[in-house]
């Protein structure tokens, strides 16, 4: 019998037929040569020409290249081109390929080897012969059992393709006297996944572009596979916009490029995070020469506060509204109750911080400021109409226009009756009219007045009478060169006093007993007088003195001050 290693087959007319290729026959004769030339495993020296991302491809003196994984050389070690590295083969690949281990693996020969093997937990090497019940026969030297769950594969198909194959696994249990060994593939394989991940993870630096593909994602980021390594891409920097979830933006499997942000080292364990929008030019870097003081820009609503609320201009740039410039009239105090989120917005840059990257937007500026032309629109004598928004102890606040308020003095809500709340003549909400007694648009105040439109004898009065008019009054009170004069009930004017009736005055003033003038009858009994413009006697000559009715003449009417002014007739 031919010896069947070293026994070429006999290539027959039958071999060459018509049913039998050339590439059948020259697929034969390797399969035979490589049998003859592989005997053993035995040891030989490659030439590296050519390294991949995970395999390394050597000369090894045969027609076909060698393939030896690159996960098998110690960590730190590499190689290029034209090195020389010493190897032993194990098999073919489908491809054709010789499958290569790194350096010759000896298979033990006996028990003693087989119990120093399984003291120093080195790695053997088996050829797997079977598939049985659990798993699988191993020749290591002598009949092995592989657990299905040790063989590193998951499919059972993938158990029968194992068969004549040869692995690498260390023995796991070791019974001499049973005969009874069992041995494990997948920790070696394992072993060796961790030494090119290491090796891998040690290769990639901070600040470092790589090619990487996206293995999976979670609400807070994705994680990417760099070449067997993973690195945690979080969601804050995926882009220079606001992402809420990866899964918005990336799909499992894409390919991507990140910048490696970070490399740590924590509980033992190493840790990269990267980045994608580091890739790309940060979009504050076109803020100062894009954007003024005072412009009006406009944007969406990404998240409210209770202090304010964002709004993004550009993907990356963002500025703040505060709560205390979204309103000219309504004093917020969460921003929520006037804009949500999603809103699209017209603001004005009130101020910019390249350095921080910080912009303060005013939403109520946009709208334009009601106290501009509150001058003209509420001058003082202009009748208004607007509802009470808020009453205080000392009065009601009425608003006249979005961001315009005026206030009520509780002194000139009635003029009828005195008034101790407001609440007694107005309510919150309750529509009224008054008049704009006085503005100050540099403090941005309304003085109003109800009682003012009330009719009154004062109004009746000035209706009727004009500028010449001779009338009758009582001098109520005389000091420093004015007297004041009452014409009627509730009617008052002033008069200047000529200076030589004024010394009259202090002379009688120091020869008249002090009484009190009664003037319970005074409203009466001038009523009939200045209507009819009756005479009262001529007291021209007397001395002025209160108490006295005399004659004046009236020199000015002032009806939107509400007030006269007369002289001596």
């Amino acid at each position: 019998m031919p010896d069947p290693i070293t026994h070429q087959p006999e290539i027959t007319s039958a071999a060459t037929g018509a049913d039998e290729s050339f590439g059948e026959m020259l697929s034969q004769f390797e399969k035979s040569h490589s049998r003859k030339t592989e005997s053993g495993g035995s040891q030989r020296v490659g030439t590296v020409i050519a390294v991949t991302a995970d395999s390394i491809f050597l000369d090894i003196g045969f027609k076909s290249e060698g393939v030896l994984l690159l996960a098998v050389l110690p960590a730190g070690q590499n190689v290029k081109p034209g090195d020389k590295l010493p190897v032993s083969i194990k098999g073919r690949d489908p491809e054709g390929y010789y499958q290569l281990t790194l350096g010759k693996v000896e298979r033990p020969a006996d028990w003693a080897a087989l119990e120093k093997a399984f003291n120093e937990k080195s790695t053997i090497v088996g050829t797997v012969t079977g598939v049985i019940k659990g798993g699988l026969t191993v020749d290591v030297g002598v009949r092995a059992f592989m657990p299905a769950s040790r063989s590193g594969t998951r499919d059972a198909a993938e158990l029968e393709k194992m068969v004549g194959q040869e692995i690498m696994c260390r023995i796991i249990k070791l019974d001499v006297a049973d005969e009874d060994v069992v041995v494990d593939r997948r920790a070696v394989l394992e072993e060796a996944e961790r030494s090119a991940m290491e090796r891998r993870s040690s290769e990639i630096k901070e600040g470092a572009t790589l090619s990487g593909t996206v293995r999976s994602l979670t609400d807070y980021g994705a994680f990417i596979d760099l070449g067997g390594v993973d690195a945690l891409l979080h969601v804050s920097d995926i882009a220079w916009s606001r992402v809420n979830k990866a899964a918005d933006v990336l799909a499992v499997g894409q390919a991507v490029e990140v910048k490696v942000l970070k490399v740590s080292s924590e509980g033992g364990k190493r840790r990269i995070s990267v980045g994608m929008k580091q890739l790309q030019p940060h979009p504050w870097d076109a803020v100062p020469g894009k954007y003024r003081l005072g412009e009006r820009v406009r944007g969406a609503i990404t998240r409210v506060a209770d202090f304010g609320a964002f709004v993004e201009l550009e993907p990356g740039v963002e500025g703040l509204i505060h709560v205390s410039e979204m309103s000219w009239g309504k004093k917020l105090r969460k921003a929520d109750t006037l804009v949500k989120a999603g809103e699209v917005v017209e603001a004005v840059i009130l101020g910019m911080n390249v350095e921080e990257r910080r912009l303060s937007l005013g939403l109520k500026q946009a709208l334009g400021d009601p106290w501009a032309e509150a001058g003209k629109k509420f001058a003082a004598g202009t009748v208004v109409e607007g509802p009470v928004v808020s009453l205080t102890k000392f009065g009601a606040f009425v608003q006249l226009a979005e961001g315009v308020e005026g206030m009520i003095h509780i002194s000139d809500l009635s003029a009828e009756k005195r008034i101790n709340h407001p609440q007694e003549m107005v309510k919150v909400g309750q529509v009224v009219k008054a008049q704009v007694l006085a503005i100050d648009t540099d403090k941005r105040r309304v003085r109003l007045g109800i009682k003012q439109l009330a009719p009154s004898g004062l109004d009746e009065y000035l209706a009727e009478h004009k500028a010449g008019d001779v009338v009758s009054g009582r001098i109520v009170e005389v000091s420093d060169g004015r007297a004041r004069v009452e014409l009627g009930e509730g009617i008052e004017a002033m008069c200047r006093i000529a200076a030589d009736l004024a010394s009259e005055k202090r002379e009688s003033n120091a020869q008249a007993p002090t009484a009190r003038v009664d003037l319970s009858s005074l409203g009466s009994m001038l009523q009939a007088r200045w209507k009819g413009n009756a005479p009262a006697a001529d007291a021209k000559a007397e001395p002025v003195r209160s108490g006295q009715i005399r004659k004046f003449r009236v020199t000015k009417i002032d009806a939107a001050a509400r007030k006269i002014e007369i002289e001596m007739a």
